[in-house]
């Protein structure tokens, strides 16, 4: 069992230059992934007064499958599947990309006053990357208690609880809340490796003290996770099988070689001719461009750097 680590977060702008500012945990500089889990945006508590909000134009993936997840406001969900979905604290969008697939997030119209969240993406393996794309709304998750302590499974199983959402790997996404002072102990598997991310409030997880901002990351071969809190606390669990192939990772795209990311973007470029991305319908205002690919070519890598 190695001894855990920060993974310190940057700031980010989504969707531009005077997009909502997000702190951006994974990929970090050491290490690239959890499990299968390989991009972790958490954003707010952001006071909507005065502010559009959220507003990230269509823009396309391949090979990935996008987890959305609300602890304050309202995000609409926009694709070129025409699907329009709005979601809310406690509710889950999942959508698949796979071969190729392009969507909109934006605030809707009527909100309340704070937005705070995170955004994951989720590797695909290879057997499963060009599987048709998919879109998933999944209102009602199982939900663990055990005294000051409730927990939502997002994604893969906890203590015996299972999400509805399909899963590609063996994969674990949960929302854990402590009430002030709670001692808890979270069954892991040591199979899997563990991070987690404090969103509210103070914890000791695995006696480690953590507050919102860096992810800690946990490593393998932990049976249990023991949380304390401080104040009333809420934080992301992620864990899964380590990801043994190599990806790259480039704007909204992860594939396998430097050939493959230059013909998804073409794609997107020359989506009025047609290709793999469809047309995301209903949201007023521009595609966003894809940037320059890079000088120099993109070489696949493994999960730590």
């Amino acid at each position: 069992m190695s001894d855990p680590e920060f993974l310190e977060g940057a700031p980010v702008a989504l969707g531009g230059p005077r997009g909502l500012e997000v702190t951006r945990t994974l990929p970090s500089k050491h290490r690239r992934m959890v499990g299968a889990w390989c991009f972790l945006d958490a954003y707010g508590p952001h006071r909507l007064a005065g502010s559009p909000g959220m507003r990230v134009g269509p823009h396309p993936h391949i090979g990935l499958q996008t987890v959305s997840w609300l602890v304050a406001g309202e995000i609409l969900h926009r694709d070129s599947l025409g699907h329009r979905q709005e979601i809310r604290p406690g509710q889950l969008n999942l959508m698949t990309a796979g071969r190729g697939i392009s969507h909109s997030e934006e605030t809707p119209a009527r909100h309340g006053d704070v937005l705070q969240g995170v955004q994951l993406w989720v590797a695909l393996p290879e057997a499963d990357r060009a599987v048709p794309p998919a879109f998933a709304h999944h209102a009602d998750l199982p939900v663990l208690t055990d005294g000051g302590l409730t927990a939502t499974v997002l994604m893969g199983e906890l203590a015996g609880a299972a999400s509805p959402a399909r899963c590609h790997t063996p994969l674990l996404g949960a929302e854990v809340t402590l009430a002030a002072g709670c001692r808890a102990t979270l069954p892991l598997r040591p199979d899997f490796e563990y991070a987690a991310l404090v969103v509210d409030g103070a914890a000791a997880v695995a006696d480690v003290p953590v507050k919102p901002g860096p992810l800690l990351y946990l490593g393998e071969g932990r049976a249990e996770l023991r949380l304390e809190a401080g104040p009333d606390t809420r934080l992301m669990l992620l864990g899964g099988a380590p990801f043994t192939e190599r990806i790259v990772m480039w704007w909204n795209f992860v594939g396998r070689d430097h050939e493959e990311i230059v013909a998804a973007r073409q794609g997107w470029e020359n989506r009025a001719a047609g290709g793999p991305f469809g047309t995301v319908r209903g949201y007023d205002g521009p595609d966003i461009p894809a940037p320059p690919m890079p000088i120099t070519r993109l070489v696949a890598r493994g999960r730590t750097r």
